[in-house]
Formats: C-alpha cells, sequence, structure tokens
C-alpha cells in the first residue's frame, strides 16, 4: 500500500515537473503540451532529465549566431504578406486616394495590426504542434463541422483569387493586349507553371515572389518620391479614424476586405512547417519569436507600400493644379487606367512598368492562393492524389467565376467584381 502511494506521489510530481515547461524559455505565447501520462509530446521536450534522439542537431543549430539563426526562419512571412499588396489591395488602394485623398489610411493601419496578430497566432499553431490548420481542424472538429469549415475556406480561397487572377489579366491586357478572359486562363496555367519550382525547394519559390513584390514596391516608392505628399496630411490621416465625403464607409469596407484573408491562416500555418524547428522547448519559443519578428517586418513592408499607393492616388487627383485628362481618369479610377499615376517619374513607359508591377502583384498572390488552396482541401479531405492535380483542381475551382465575368462583363464588368470580393471578404 506504501508503495502504491508513493508510485502514485511520483507520478503527480513528474506530471508537475513537465507542465512548468510550458514556461521556460519566458515571454513566448507557444505553450508546451504534456500528454495524459505526464510526458511531453516528441516534438516538444526540454527536459533535462533524458536523452533525445535529435540533441545534436539542437546543438548545432544553438550553436550558430543569432542572426543566421534568424535567417533560417525567413520566407514564410514574406509569401503570406503577398495576400495584402495582391490586385483587390492595388484597386481600393487607388480608389480610397482618388476619392478621399488620405482620409482612410487609418484602415489599413488598424487592418494590418490584427493582421500581424493572428498571422502570428498561426504560425505558433504550426510550429507548436507541427500541424498546420487545416489537419487540426479534421482532427479536432465533427464531420459535419469540418466539412463546413473546408466549404468555407474554399469560397474565401474563391474570394481572395478573383482580384489576384483579375489583376494579372489586367496586367497582360496592359503589356501585350490580351484580352482580358484569354488572360485569366493563361494566369491559371502560369501559376501552376511557377508552382513547379516547388521542384526545387520552397526557397526558390519564396525569393521568386520577394524579388515580385519589389519590383512592384519600386514603381510607387518612385513615384512617391516625386509626387511628394504632405507629410502632416498623411500621418494625420494614419493616426485619427474620419469618415467623411460621399461614399466613404463603403470604400473603407472595401479597403479592410482587401485585407482580410482568411486562407491566409492555412498557408502559414502550413509554411512554418518547411523550416527545421529544434525538439525543444526552447527551440520552439525561439521559432515563434523569430517568426514574429520576420512577419512583422514583411507586413510592416506591405503597410508601407499601400501607404504609397493612396498617398500617390490621392496626391495626383487631388493637386490644384490638374488637367482636365487627368480629372477625368480620377474620376473613373481603375486597375486597368491606373498607369498614368505613374508618368511623372516613368514618362512614356509608364503604362508598360505599371503593367509589369501589376503583372507581378498579381502573380506573385495568385501563386500564394493557390498555395493555400493546396493545404486546404490536403489538410481537410485528405486526398490522396499528385501534387499538380491538386493543384489543379484548386486553381480551376478559383478561377471559374473571374473567367465567366471576363467573358460577360469586360474590363468594367471585372473591376467592379474585384470591389465586390473585398466586401464579401469584409
Amino acid at each position: 500500500m506504501r508503495n502504491l502511494q508513493q508510485q502514485e506521489q511520483e507520478q503527480e510530481q513528474k506530471v508537475s515537473d513537465v507542465a512548468t515547461t510550458s514556461s521556460w524559455g519566458g515571454g513566448s505565447n507557444c505553450i508546451a503540451a504534456i500528454n495524459l501520462d505526464g510526458t511531453p509530446p516528441p516534438h516538444i521536450t526540454d527536459s533535462p532529465d533524458k536523452q533525445f534522439d535529435h540533441h545534436d542537431e539542437n546543438l548545432k543549430h544553438d550553436e550558430k549566431p543569432g542572426w543566421r539563426k534568424f535567417l533560417s526562419y525567413v520566407g514564410p512571412g514574406f509569401l503570406v504578406s503577398l495576400a495584402y499588396l495582391d490586385p483587390g489591395n492595388l484597386e481600393t488602394d487607388l480608389q480610397a486616394g482618388a476619392n478621399h485623398r488620405f482620409e482612410l489610411l487609418w484602415v489599413i493601419l488598424i487592418g494590418l495590426i490584427f493582421a500581424l496578430i493572428i498571422q502570428s497566432l498561426a504560425a505558433n499553431l504550426g510550429v507548436s504542434t507541427g500541424k498546420h490548420l487545416s489537419e487540426l481542424c479534421k482532427a479536432e472538429y465533427p464531420k459535419y463541422v469540418k466539412y463546413c469549415l473546408w466549404l468555407l475556406a474554399e469560397l474565401a480561397v474563391i474570394a481572395a483569387d478573383i482580384p489576384e487572377v483579375i489583376g494579372t489579366a489586367f496586367g497582360l491586357n496592359i503589356l501585350f493586349h490580351i484580352p482580358v478572359w484569354a488572360g485569366v486562363l493563361i494566369t491559371g496555367l502560369s501559376t501552376l507553371l511557377l508552382l513547379g519550382l516547388q521542384r526545387y525547394g520552397i526557397r526558390k519559390l519564396e525569393l521568386l515572389i520577394t524579388v515580385l513584390v519589389f519590383v512592384m514596391a519600386a514603381c510607387f516608392f518612385g513615384e512617391m518620391g516625386y509626387v511628394k505628399p504632405p507629410a502632416a496630411d498623411v500621418l494625420k490621416g494614419m493616426f485619427i479614424p474620419k469618415l467623411s465625403g460621399q461614399g466613404a464607409t463603403g470604400d473603407a469596407i472595401a479597403l479592410l476586405g482587401a485585407l482580410v484573408m482568411p486562407h491566409n491562416l492555412f498557408l502559414h500555418s502550413a509554411l512554418v512547417l518547411s523550416r527545421k524547428v529544434p525538439s525543444s522547448v526552447h527551440g520552439v519559443n525561439n521559432a515563434c519569436r523569430y517568426f514574429l519578428i520576420e512577419s512583422g517586418f514583411a507586413l510592416f513592408v506591405a503597410f508601407l507600400i499601400n501607404v504609397a499607393i493612396v498617398t500617390v492616388s490621392g496626391t495626383v487627383c487631388s493637386a490644384k493644379n490638374i488637367s482636365d485628362t487627368t480629372a477625368n481618369q480620377c474620376g473613373d479610377l481603375n486597375l486597368s487606367s491606373a498607369s498614368f499615376l505613374l508618368k511623372n517619374v516613368l514618362g512614356r513607359s509608364s503604362s508598360i512598368l505599371y503593367g509589369i508591377a501589376l503583372l507581378a502583384s498579381g502573380q506573385s498572390s495568385t501563386i500564394t492562393g493557390t498555395y493555400a488552396g493546396q493545404f486546404i482541401m490536403q489538410g481537410f479531405l485528405d486526398l490522396k492524389m499528385k501534387t499538380w492535380k491538386r493543384n489543379l483542381m484548386t486553381r480551376c475551382i478559383a478561377i471559374a467565376p473571374s473567367l465567366v465575368v471576363s467573358i460577360i462583363g469586360g474590363s468594367s464588368g471585372s473591376s467592379k467584381l474585384i470591389i465586390i470580393a473585398s466586401v464579401c471578404n469584409s
């Protein structure tokens, strides 16, 4: 009897000791879970009394300088930040600037602050559990709830993919005078080809997308440096919430909707799994911290690009000496006609370089959208099929609405569809 009581006390002490490891590494929001028998799960262990298979690997990882360890985690945040730089954001940014100058910048600031919080939680989920969000939803929820969540996630991918596909088609139309409906089809095929880079590693895909982002950023930062928007008005619009003027509420909703990306949560929780995270609480805490820093920097860059687009549009369209031609263009501003905003810096080549920037924005964001759809379908349905077949199925589902509208409504109908999709996302 005494031995039995002693064993029970030792077991309780063991559970208590393991549970306290969740606070090791201080200051992190990551949680170290424990199994019912009092032992930590295999991907999070930090007990000094045990030996582990990955002990040597963890030591080598910890020996790296801080900046080298951080660079090994860079990539997922930038890939995810593309969703906040897609053609839907460009369209709503352009119209917000043209219609309300800098008054709606605060919507972008608040939207991206909440995006950082949610994205960091998604990254922490993947690092802490070793599974991405759709896999966990499948494991945790009943059958009918699981299928409802899958359907909603697919609808979110479609709503987010509409502006991306149409924006890329507009870029192809500007550069090569291809009909919008044909551009939609080409976008679907080109996305599948670019996703073939996965064979050579996710790092190659991340590098390509980063280059595309900086091409787009360079165009608008250059124009912003030329038009020199008043800093006081920009800061006022950024930190003082205001909704004045006709259509301000609708434009604010569209602007916020373009920043709402539910599929990004599934994508971010899956992308972090491509990094080698040490099998220890301290290693997981460090990984969460590095992913938070990287996501913060990537979303800050996305915030600056969105601000640049709004300020360029607002400054050009509200200038005192604006010509009648420019005033008419500002009155009917959309993705396919916004190249005139870059004429001050780029001159006659503004249309070409704007088309390249729009193509870079659309193509990179369609890649991430397809990638997210792949993880959603794989996690919820556990489909046993080849990657290219799963990508093809995801792409066909996503581009169908864009293709139908571009055939029936042309460029004007496609532009309206972008705004409708952004409002639906919000």
